[in-house]
């Protein structure tokens, strides 16, 4: 099965093996959101994904679940 490569780039791989990534939708039309949604739009939020999904997005990587 193949990787996919566009939302891998999406997500970071912390040293402890967490999978981090930005929430979506955040980038522009954000002018009438309240300024507490913009910036909650800014801190990125934990994946939780299965070890089997994980070796797809990071081959050869270990991370934690």
């Amino acid at each position: 099965m193949k990787t996919n490569k566009s939302y891998s780039k999406r997500i970071k791989l912390t040293k402890t093996g967490k999978l981090v990534a930005r929430k979506p939708g955040k980038n522009h039309f954000n002018a009438k959101e309240s300024r507490s949604s913009q910036l909650a739009g800014k801190r990125s939020q934990t994946i939780n994904v299965v070890a089997k999904t994980s070796s797809r997005m990071f081959p050869g990587r270990k991370t934690s679940n």
